[in-house]
């Protein structure tokens, strides 16, 4: 005679199903963001900044990672695999960086912490890039060249993603849906 038993379903078990979820909702977005700019005179603005800064708000730093650098690092390797991993450190520095100063700076305050978090994340972002822009392509004038798009896509990324968490309230619907 054996017995049956329900499934355990335990607060951490759904909790960990929706991080997840969300950790791989923001990655496939971040790929497919990865995969076009939208042209500007001179140059191309890749709009994954703004996935990249809103993980790091919303995910712990393990998440964040992974959907800044491991999102980041596919969105290139399927597109332009030459800078992937450039990218995959970049990004994901800049997303952890970002989700640490959320937990951490200015307890009680996450919009502040978030502020620091994406200025910070935006000087990683530019340099990260700027460096690796220059080792890549063996040349720096083709880095310099390149920087005020890195400037363009930092702002543009850490602006809307403060918005769309803050302003839009993106941040406490994400609480409520009882994730860390």
């Amino acid at each position: 005679m054996t017995t049956q038993t329900k499934p355990h379903t335990t607060l951490s078990s759904k909790t960990s199903l929706r991080w997840m979820t969300v950790t791989a909702m923001l990655m496939a977005v971040n790929v497919a963001l990865s995969s076009f700019g939208v042209p500007v005179p001179g140059g191309h603005l890749y709009l994954n900044d703004i996935v990249i800064c809103t993980a790091g708000i919303l995910l712990d730093p393990f998440g964040a990672f992974m959907v800044g650098g491991i999102g980041a690092f596919l969105g290139d390797f399927f597109f332009y695999p030459t800078p992937m991993f450039v990218s995959l450190a970049t990004h994901g520095l800049q997303a952890i960086v970002i989700s640490l100063c959320v937990r951490h700076a200015f307890k009680g305050r996450k919009a502040l912490g978030a502020g620091l978090g994406v200025f910070l994340g935006a000087i990683i972002m530019v340099t990260g890039y700027s460096l690796g822009r220059a080792f890549l392509y063996s040349t720096p004038e083709y880095a310099l060249l390149k920087l005020p798009f890195q400037i363009l896509q930092a702002t543009v990324g850490a602006v809307a993603a403060m918005i769309l968490c803050f302003r839009f309230q993106l941040l406490e619907l994400y609480r409520k849906m009882g994730t860390p």
